[in-house]
Parts: structure tokens; sequence; C-alpha cells
């Protein structure tokens, strides 16, 4: 399981030694010249001199420069746990993808020689999801691609393995997202209530459907609001929502206030609807790197998806994608500017790094 290594520099890769973070174990290995080793960044020996050390992509490569591996932390082996959680994963996708159902907790704690406990709580903390977790989502992700393969709604969902369209309705309830139709029907027909909204941070466009909120963003108008929903009808918001705009102001103007209240109606794919629970997830005051949330979403490769899935979030500040910052902790971009970004986690009291060269 690994992260798109060429996304840290070497600075990020000596923060992550230092921290001897585990998640980052198989990305890369840190050579010691001075000892002629080669460690996991999670390695417990002691630290070396940074003048001594150089990152590798992998085992290969640091024996390929005249390194050894530790003995201690076996860089080039895989550990147990390792082997456990990924024959997990794979007997899960089978199971998937063969039967659209997945295994039982107890099934895969016979797999993996585990109690079902511990391998719960392990497959947790190493994939972010819980196995049933990690099992749903696969299956929402095969509805989303059958969508986008022109599938129809109730085959899609048949052949994903849901016993009838109510139980995958009933399943993603609450969640981020239209119903499956307007992932091929564009959303066209819907109304939407727009207007501008002054804040401490500039002028805000807050738009909503009956549903809840469908976008807000910083210095855009009508025009803008237009180009994101060209099928539906836009019109000038009246009394009925100053409530619900009430409450997103204040979202906005105090970060401690509770935002889950707030309704909101997005339209995305089952990747960029799991991104964005995960950003409301992170709570005020923290950020996350893409690589950090890729590996909660259980597939470490997926750096670049989560950054497109975060791009194309429609809706700032109550989906808090300004909580992502690069692997060193700078602040990185930001589709309303990095003033923007920067107050806004200021306000939440989140520690921000100088800015560095941006990842994405």
């Amino acid at each position: 399981m690994t992260i798109e290594a060429d996304l840290l520099s070497d600075d990020d890769r000596w923060r992550i030694a230092m921290a001897k973070d585990r998640r980052y174990d198989g990305v890369f290995v840190t050579g010691v010249h001075s000892t002629g080793i080669y460690c996991r960044p999670s390695c417990p020996a002691r630290a070396p001199h940074r003048r001594n050390v150089r990152f590798y992509a992998g085992p290969v490569d640091a024996e390929a420069a005249g390194l050894r591996a530790c003995k201690r932390c076996s860089p080039n082996t895989q550990s147990a746990e390792e082997a456990c959680i990924l024959a997990a994963i794979a007997a899960i996708r089978a199971r998937v993808e063969h039967s659209g159902g997945g295994m039982t907790l107890d099934e895969l704690a016979d797999l993996t020689g585990y109690s079902p406990t511990h391998f719960q709580r392990l497959f947790k903390r190493t994939v972010g999801l819980s196995p049933a977790a990690f099992a749903r989502a696969l299956r929402e992700d095969r509805v989303r691609e059958a969508l986008e393969n022109g599938v129809a709604v109730t085959d899609a969902l048949y052949a994903a393995g849901y016993s009838s369209p109510s139980q995958f309705y009933d399943g993603t309830k609450g969640k981020l997202g239209m119903a499956a139709k307007d992932w091929t029907g564009g959303g066209a027909g819907r109304t939407i209530h727009w207007s501008i909204v002054t804040t401490s941070i500039g002028d805000m466009l807050l738009a909503a459907t009956d549903k809840g909120v469908c976008c807000l963003s910083f210095g855009e108008d009508e025009t803008h609001l237009r180009a994101r929903f060209p099928k539906a009808e836009l019109v000038p918001a009246g009394e009925q929502l100053r409530d619900l705009f009430d409450a997103v102001v204040k979202a906005v103007e105090e970060p401690s206030s509770d935002m889950s209240a707030i309704p909101l109606d997005v339209k995305g794919t089952a990747f960029q609807q799991r991104v964005w629970s995960a950003l409301r997830e992170i709570p005020a005051g923290e950020t996350r790197s893409y690589g950090e949330l890729a590996m909660l979403l259980g597939n470490p490769n997926a750096s670049r998806a989560v950054g497109g899935a975060n791009g194309a979030n429609n809706i700032a500040v109550l989906i808090p994608c300004h909580r992502v910052v690069q692997a060193d902790g700078s602040i990185g971009g930001y589709a309303y500017g990095p003033e923007i970004k920067r107050e806004l986690l200021q306000r939440e009291g989140a520690e921000i790094a100088p800015d560095s060269k941006q990842l994405f």
C-alpha cells in the first residue's frame, strides 16, 4: 500500500522519518550512509544526522547504492500486519466483484488468523474504514462506474449486489450527493435560490435548492452560478431561506458553530462523496494532506484523485476543503485565493507552516 512518492520532497521525507510515521512505510526508505543501512520511516532506532541521510524509493534502490537492510525494522520484508490487511482487502474486493456483498467480520478473522475484535481495530487503523464500510464503498463505486458507462440506474444497482433500489437509497441516506438518477440526468429541472451575502471575508455567493445548500463561493456572481448549474432555474432568494442563509453566514463568521445541521444538496460520484464526507470529519483547527486523506479512504495511491475531488467541491467552508494543506503543512492553493484560505484556517486556530513548493 503506497502513496505517490514523487509528491514528497526530501524535506517532507525527513519530517516523516523524524515523526516515525508508520503510515509511510513502503512509500520510501531512509538510507543512512554513515552506518551503511536503510530503514523504514517508522524505524524506532535513534535518529541519524540529516547530513548522513539520503532517501530511496525502495529496498532495490537502496541496496543498489550499497546499503543493507536494518535488522531492527526489516524494511525489505512485509510485516505480518501489512500482509494481513492486503489479504483482507483482496478478499473483500473479490467478494464484492463476484457476489456484490462483502465478507463477515468472522470470515475475515478466520482468513487472517486474528480475533475479530483485533482484526477490526487493525483494519480500521490502517485503511481508515471498518471492513463493512470499505465493502459498502466498493459497492457504491461499482454503481458509479456502471452509471458512467451508460447502464440504467436499476440495472446498475442490481449488478452491484443491492437487492432493491430502496436498499441502495437507505444505505446512502444522509450521505452527500443526490439520487443516482441525477448522476445521469445532470440535475435538470431543479430550482436554485441564490443571493450575494456580505461577510467579513468578502462577498459570498450562496445558493440552495429545496433540499439544502448547493453552492457557497467567494468573489463569484450569478454568471459563475449559471456556469456551475447550466440546466437549473435560478431565482433570487426570498424570505423563506433567511434562516438557512443566516446559519451559513454564522458558520463562516464563527468557526466554532455547529455546521452539521446545515442541509447540503450536492452532486458527485461515489468517490467524490467519500472525499467530501471525509473533509467534513476534519475538526476545526486541524488539517490533513492529500496523501493522508487518500490513506483514510483506503486508497493510498489516490492522492491526485483526492485533489481532484477537493477541487470539484462547490460548497466552500461547509465542506471544508480549506483544511487540506500540503504535505509539509504549508497552505498550498485554494480556489478563492490563499488569503481567504489562510484567514479561514487562522480563525479555526489551525497551525500553518510557511509556504513552500506546491505539490498539486
